[in-house]
């Protein structure tokens, strides 16, 4: 034949023939055709539709067309047409030469037997039949043979009938025999031309779609969740396995069915269908609880999610249900309903300001090989299951084991990945992608979240020779509440406001804050009388707390342990703060606030852990000051009876409020910062969500069993404490000014050292010479500030602070943005 089935042009620009897809190229029309073409590429015009082989590669570039379906972003790749002729005729090479114009792939056959077998081998999207000589062959039977396959459901077929036939000729025979649509014969190469382009857009880009569905019906079929369909008439027209191994139905039960025949658990409140039927009627989704009877006549509670879809016409055309049980009580078989209740784990978000730089999740989806995995998993699995003694993490292990053994490989894989994350330390610290990009959170992290890089030199960071521990023989007489000095007084008189200016109480106290706003705080809160004390030895105690903070520390001195206790009082106002704790979380609260950073010598863990202090070695290079600032406030307040707060309590509150008081000093030390605040919103903030959600919001008892239970007034207590340490950049901006060069100054004071003794330098772009600040201040609130106030937010309600924090990241932005490095612009 005259056409051939695919023009290829390499690199070098030679124009070659492809043998192998065509029966027949010795057309000379082919051949000046082909000649054109290369000289139109040797002028640099490219040929539409043809593709170009590269040499380095041996594969050929075609260009794709995108098509959307929905949200599914889909190819298509370069089409390819079948031309079943008997014999060569203007009909087929006019085909033929529109294939090429249209670009078009376009494979030849001239027997049924070669064309079922070319189809077999590459799938055309278009078939085009002669149906005009029947003593060739029989064109009908012929595409019959090709319906036979399963993979022409989606192909598009043509019937080439004479022209003479084409007047009272019903086309039902065509159409029986499987055909799409018929051509009368007409050898215009345009009107050939025109027919594909028809072909192209019409039936073959809705074949194209249609194929998509298989992937989307593929998702419904290996989804876990119960999917039931429905038409616009509630008539069932689709449920997925999930469906049928949760309500006991084979699918076979459920289609055709209207949904009102299928039986309804009594459980439901009355008007609760009418409830989600006048809301999925208007074309609005409907979420909540529901109760579904199973085939077994038992019911059984759902998480449902009702979603309207809207087709033709702008009507609602579908019902689809998405149905999740939220218990299962029957324990028979549910390993893969199991491993998807304990695995919820989607984040929701609280809030989430433009601040942000990136976000600190990071979800890795490598899949690592499987080779010899699968037995390795199975032969330990014996082991797991008999330990008789398992923790939290052991359960989860096992349950995802247990799914594991009947899962695909692919989900197995990514199993054996989740399994090797959860045997790691650092469950809850961030991969941090920007640290290489960004030295100033490159250091912050490094200088927080790390304990250093251990020396071997020997040399020797002195900690408690340089500082020892005060506690005044000869006190001087403490003040009460009503003889306070009146200007001191009335720096105090608004200390119940979020805007109180600590630095105004420094002036005024001579940098003696702690002492009077302890009193007034602790007054308040009714300290005295739940420790069973006397109030001069309260002032005793806050005395030689006070004493203990090193005043030449520029940022960590008596004055940021006032700003604590201030920002901790304020927290313990807070409606939802007050629901949750009793009064002895509250006083441990305030205790802690106070003794949090006693006796900081102004620099960091990483700092003492490299200089080998004395306290890194005692803790072990672990937490180092925390654990210091814990054990000194309590050797500082029992070493005396004229301090000791605590010489009244009974014994066994006195451990109970002393182990909150630890946990909650241990809870300022930033390498568990990302555990303790992930840990707040998964178990406090989402849960609590949930409720709201579900409409459930009014139901005090859940509100209070989320709220009250013991582990979660811990994680409370942590996140209080560890939000008021850090709260710089949720004050108002002047203070927020103030804090960042105070603990600027700090931080260059360590550099200068560091450079000084010799010891690795934790935060080089803390060089007093060529810092920063703005930068700084930017990198801490987007990684470590950002998501745990938002979080604070969400539980506590605090839209003054959230608003300061905003303002407060414009401002250093501005000054970034201006190239400035300083805490202010210049006087202009």
């Amino acid at each position: 034949m005259g056409c051939a089935s695919s023009i290829h042009i390499s690199e070098s620009r030679v124009v070659y023939h492809s043998g192998k897809e065509s029966e027949d190229s010795n057309s000379p029309n082919q051949t000046n055709t082909t000649a054109t073409q290369s000289q139109q590429q040797q002028q640099g015009n490219p040929v539409p539709g043809l593709f170009i082989k590269s040499s380095s590669t041996s594969t050929y570039k075609t260009a794709f067309t995108e098509v959307q379906f929905g949200p599914m972003k889909l190819h298509v790749d370069q089409l390819q047409v079948l031309l079943v002729f008997a014999k060569e005729d203007s009909q087929s090479n006019g085909f033929c030469w529109a294939c090429e114009k249209a670009g078009f792939r376009c494979n030849t056959a001239k027997t049924p037997e070669s064309a079922l077998e070319s189809f077999l081998e590459k799938h055309h999207d278009i078939i085009i039949i002669d149906h005009r000589h029947s003593r060739s062959f029989d064109a009908e039977a012929l595409c019959r043979s090709i319906r036979a396959a399963s993979s022409s459901e989606n192909t598009v077929i043509v019937a080439v009938v004479r022209r003479q036939d084409r007047e009272d000729a019903s086309v039902m025979p065509l159409v029986n025999a499987g055909f799409n649509r018929r051509y009368i014969e007409n050898t215009n190469i345009m009107t050939c031309y025109n027919e594909l382009l028809q072909l192209e857009h019409g039936e073959v880009r809705a074949q194209f779609k249609l194929r998509a569905c298989n992937a989307i019906f593929t998702a419904l079929e290996q989804s876990q969740e119960a999917i039931e369909i429905t038409s616009e008439d509630h008539v069932i027209q689709y449920v997925n396995p999930a469906y049928e191994s949760i309500m006991g139905y084979q699918q076979g039960e459920l289609l055709g069915k209207d949904i009102t025949e299928v039986p309804k658990s009594e459980n439901n409140k009355a008007d609760l269908l009418d409830t989600i039927n006048s809301c999925i009627k208007i074309g609005k989704e409907w979420q909540g609880i529901y109760y579904a009877k199973k085939k077994n006549g038992d019911s059984i509670q759902q998480n449902v999610k009702i979603t309207p879809v809207i087709g033709q016409g702008g009507k609602i055309r579908h019902y689809v249900s998405i149905k999740r049980p939220l218990h299962d009580n029957n324990k028979a078989d549910k390993s893969s309903e199991r491993v998807q209740a304990e695995s919820q784990t989607d984040i929701q978000s609280c809030k989430h300001k433009d601040r942000r730089k990136g976000s600190l999740d990071v979800k890795s989806t490598t899949s690592r090989g499987s080779d010899g995995s699968s037995q390795r998993r199975h032969s330990s699995m014996a082991r797991i299951h008999s330990m008789t003694i398992e923790a939290p993490i052991t359960k989860v292990i096992n349950i995802i084991n247990a799914a594991q053994e009947s899962s695909p490989m692919p989900v197995a894989e990514a199993l054996d990945r989740v399994l090797e994350i959860l045997r790691t330390t650092e469950l809850y610290s961030p991969q941090f992608g920007a640290k290489d990009e960004d030295p100033h959170t490159s250091n912050l992290v490094g200088g927080l979240m790390t304990d250093g890089l251990r020396r071997l030199s020997g040399n020797e960071y002195l900690l408690a020779t340089k500082h020892p521990h005060h506690i005044p023989s000869h006190l001087i007489t403490p003040l009460s509440l009503n003889d306070i000095p009146p200007r001191v007084a009335q720096t105090m008189e608004n200390e119940d406001s979020w805007d109180f200016d600590i630095c105004k109480l420094e002036g005024a106290t001579i940098k003696r804050p702690l002492v009077y706003l302890g009193l007034k705080v602790f007054s308040r809160f009714g300290v005295c009388e739940f420790l069973n004390c006397s109030e001069v030895t309260l002032r005793s105690w806050l005395q030689v707390i006070e004493a203990n903070y090193h005043q030449t520390n520029s940022y960590h001195n008596s004055t940021h342990s006032a700003d604590v206790l201030h920002a901790t009082a304020y927290f313990l106002g807070k409606e939802r703060v007050k629901q949750s704790l009793d009064q002895i979380d509250e006083v441990a609260a305030l205790i802690a606030a106070t003794v949090h950073d006693v006796d900081h010598p102004g620099r960091t863990n990483s700092f003492l852990c490299n200089a080998g202090s004395e306290l890194a070695i005692l803790y072990n290079d672990t937490a180092v000051l925390e654990s210091h600032h814990a054990a000194l406030a309590f050797q500082l307040t029992t070493r005396d009876e004229k301090c000791n707060i605590f010489k009244n309590m009974e014994r066994n509150e006195y451990r109970t409020l002393r182990q909150a008081i630890i946990d909650m000093v241990l809870a300022t030390e930033m390498t568990k910062h990302f555990e303790h605040v992930n840990k707040f919103v998964n178990s406090i903030n989402k849960p609590l969500a949930a409720l709201e959600e579900n409409g459930a919001n009014g139901d005090a008892d859940s509100v209070k069993s989320i709220l009250t239970s013991p582990e979660n007034r811990i994680l409370v207590k942590r996140m209080l404490i560890k939000c008021a340490d850090i709260s710089n950049p949720c004050r108002p901006l002047e203070l927020c000014i103030e804090w960042a060069g105070r603990i600027s100054e700090e931080y260059f004071a360590q550099t200068d050292e560091e450079k000084r003794l010799g010891l690795p330098v934790v935060m080089p772009v803390f060089d007093r010479n060529t810092c920063s600040i703005p930068k700084s201040q930017i990198s801490f609130i987007d990684y470590f500030i950002t998501d745990m106030f938002d979080a604070w937010d969400e539980f506590a309600d605090l839209p003054n602070l959230m608003q300061h924090l905003d303002n407060n990241f414009k401002y250093w932005k501005e000054l970034d943005e201006k190239k400035l490095r300083s805490l202010r612009p210049p006087p202009e």
